[in-house]
């Protein structure tokens, strides 16, 4: 998110108005429907008292039709997939912090222009943290994790304000593990600017759709799994709450609602078979569904493979568009498929005479996972743009244990990948 250059922009302000007039500064809590927190928001109002600044109203031209209130308004949207946090990836940022807890930043910190350009920054964190359970990353056994919070600190940091948690690993650590984790997110929210769904502690949680106002656009987020790894009985008597794709019912009220209270709506969709390119049908039955209920986003994922993409039309002409999967956004999987990821990168636009949503200059900025051997050392991810062939000839995939089927890793296989998943239309190798 563009925060500090606005923070920055405030302080230029408020010194300017200390210099020159006076200041009346009023905070307000607005509530963001993150578990009950509180999103503050700043209003900074500047008054110039010099005699020299204060302008005569008579003098204006009456003629000049306002724009102001009929002006487009503009939200530039970056999305991110799974940050999975195998074992080889804490390790790495155990080594980076030299024996004193975890440095995940490092890894991220090549991807940092693109979040923080961005005005609203989503990624799916597919791990839970839960501090009184111990750190997992499959760890070469049981695919269950368990990430430290240094986690957290890292892509809060980095500049992403929404966090998607309805995944099929919520329940890796059972009940008392998601409830920590839902807890901990919860008193992320209370003390930084994010939004945090897709798991809850309660029905009427679910039920409280999250929403934020960006550039004066309301934008309303959901999020729903497809399943929970087997573990999903374990929610029957329990308060906690995960909403599932088969409750097309609850999805569908969802949408429409918060069709009702939000200019745009963008939902986050766990589903799919894992290590595939193939669409299935289901899911693309499924996502007209929610563009014909509102959605005007959906951010696919859980594949672990990066995915097409395509606008879908509802019956009155208007269009939603679909992600179906963003596949990883970091990992120590060791099949190439499983390294390049997909960030969409797209600019909503409200009409201001209209009120009508539209998607401009849709597309994805590839990302690649890169490590080196042996142990999956140096581990960074990079755009597709800071990428190169020598980085490519240097990755450790085709020598990572245990290893992968699909091993074969160089240039023109990131290419091959990424013209198999990408449409050309919506590739963004620039960026």
């Amino acid at each position: 998110m563009k925060l500090r250059k606005k923070r920055a922009a405030a302080a230029l302000s408020i010194l300017l108005a200390l210099t020159f007039g006076t200041i009346s500064c009023a905070v307000k809590k607005v509530g963001t429907g993150d578990g009950g927190s509180q999103e503050p928001e700043t209003s900074v109002s500047v008054s110039v008292t010099d005699e020299a600044d204060i302008a005569d109203p008579s003098a204006e031209d009456a003629t000049q039709p306002s724009t102001q209130a009929n002006a487009d308004k503009h939200v530039h949207v970056v999305a991110a997939g799974d940050n999975l946090i195998h074992y080889s990836v804490f390790m790495n940022a155990k080594q980076l912090a030299g024996g004193n807890g975890y440095d995940f930043k490092p890894l991220y910190e090549n991807m940092r222009y693109i979040v923080e350009d961005a005005d609203v920054a989503i990624i799916n964190q597919e791990t839970i943290i839960s501090q009184s359970n111990p750190v997992k990353g499959a760890d070469g056994g049981p695919l269950i994790f368990n990430s430290p919070p240094e986690v957290a600190d890292a892509v809060i940091d980095l500049g992403f304000d929404v966090f998607t948690m309805a995944n099929n690993h919520l329940l890796d650590f059972g009940l008392q593990g998601l409830q920590e984790s839902i807890t901990f997110w919860n008193d992320k929210a209370k003390t930084n600017d994010i939004t945090v769904l897709g798991a809850y502690l309660n029905e009427e949680d679910a039920n409280n759709i999250r929403v934020r106002e960006v550039n004066g656009v309301r934008m309303a987020f959901l999020a729903y799994a497809e399943h929970i790894n087997g573990f999903d009985e374990l929610l029957n008597g329990s308060p906690l709450r995960v909403i599932k794709n088969q409750e097309e019912d609850v999805i569908e009220r969802q949408i429409k609602q918060a069709r009702q209270i939000a200019d745009v709506v963008i939902v986050s969709a766990h589903w799919g078979g894992e290590d595939t390119f193939e669409v299935t049908q289901d899911r693309k039955i499924l996502a007209q569904k929610m563009v014909n209920w509102g959605a005007d986003v959906i951010l696919g994922g859980h594949t672990h493979t990066p995915q097409t993409m395509e606008w879908l039309t509802r019956d009155d002409g208007t269009k939603g568009f679909v992600f179906y999967s963003m596949g990883n956004f970091i990992c120590a999987q060791t099949d190439n498929f499983n390294v390049i990821g997909e960030m969409p990168d797209f600019d909503i636009t409200i009409d201001g005479e209209t009120n009508q949503v539209k998607l401009e200059n849709v597309g994805v900025i590839p990302s690649i996972v890169h490590y080196e051997s042996p142990d999956f050392q140096n581990m960074k991810l990079y755009p597709y743009s800071k990428y190169t062939p020598q980085l490519a000839a240097q990755h450790g995939l085709p020598y990572a244990v245990p290893r992968g089927t699909y091993t074969e890793f160089n240039w023109d296989v990131i290419n091959n990948i990424i013209d198999t998943a990408i449409p050309k239309e919506f590739q963004k190798l620039d960026k």
